[in-house]
């Protein structure tokens, strides 16, 4: 059976407010495109307006904490300048948004917050969860991530910083991945039961091979036996040159996947007898966690 946020630093100038934009394109162009709803011709133009207010949300969200400036809101989502400065400036009035002068950047503002908070409780496990990564990324040096399931997709809520440079195309909060793509996305879908395992695949399958041809479904299958049989996943620099992984998901007492642990490191610095300390080491992880929520719940 398979087992399977960033620490906020100093102001960043105007030039490092581009050069994160720059550097994140391709992966957020990936993630925005595959999750962009549908939108019927019936619309009505207060929909197609709250439709546009909460993509600026979600696209903050991934470029948190140095933010982006309005024209990169703008191309990011297809909108005229106008109804960019227009959609943003009603969510700075409101708070969900502020503007920072000096870098000229837009941020997730203190009402986000708030609302994250009311959603939180069903994000429990990541709370708790926390500590372990945190104390995992220090002592590895190496970048820890934790994702949730929804439905046929692995979603990132949260990562821990490691002292080594991070992957650049490497997951940001809130990016997800359909399942069978990653470490974590691998690791959970080998968790389920093969009819899910084939559904999920149906599902995401044109999706998975046009935008991720180095992990292609056919990849995919072969990676799923190795992992079930290793106990956790391996990712050999296929997603993002250079860079392998490691993932592990957190079982409910059915066998269900719930969520899971990634490690990301250079590929020099996954050896074989490393990979096997640390996924050994991540499998112990996960399953104290997972005790530890279950006696949460029972108390």
């Amino acid at each position: 059976m398979l087992q399977g946020s960033p620490r906020q630093g100093k102001r960043e100038a105007p030039n490092q407010c581009r050069e994160s934009v720059r550097y994140m394109d391709q992966a957020i162009r990936v993630s925005t495109k595959m999750h962009e709803p549908e939108v019927a011709s019936t619309e009505t133009p207060g929909a197609q307006t709250l439709r546009r207010g909460l993509s600026i949300l979600k696209l903050l969200a991934r470029y948190q904490p140095a933010g982006l400036r309005i024209s990169d809101i703008g191309r990011r989502l297809g909108l005229t300048k106008a109804t960019a400065v227009r959609l943003t400036q009603a969510l700075v009035d409101e708070r969900f948004v502020i503007h920072d002068a000096a870098t000229r950047c837009y941020r997730l503002g203190p009402e986000t917050f708030a609302v994250g908070l009311a959603a939180e409780p069903g994000y429990a496990l990541q709370r708790l969860a926390t500590a372990s990564l945190r104390a995992l990324a220090l002592e590895t040096g190496d970048w820890v991530f934790f994702s949730v399931v929804q439905g046929f997709e692995a979603i990132c809520i949260s990562r821990e910083t490691g002292d080594m440079p991070i992957p650049p195309d490497a997951l940001r909060l809130g990016d997800r991945h359909p399942l069978g793509v990653g470490a974590g996305g691998l690791a959970i879908l080998a968790s389920l039961p093969d009819d899910e395992v084939e559904t999920a695949l149906r599902v995401n399958g044109h999706y998975i091979d046009e935008h991720f041809p180095k992990s292609s479904v056919a990849v995919i299958r072969q990676l799923l036996g190795e992992t079930r049989e290793r106990g956790y996943s391996i990712i050999p620099g296929i997603v993002a040159p250079g860079y392998w992984a490691l993932g592990v998901p957190l079982l409910q007492a059915d066998g269900r996947p719930v969520a899971a642990i990634v490690l990301v490191a250079s590929e020099s610095r996954l050896h074989p007898t490393r990979r096997a300390v640390l996924g050994e080491r991540m499998l112990r992880i996960a399953h104290d966690l997972m005790s530890r929520a279950a006696e949460d719940l029972s108390a």
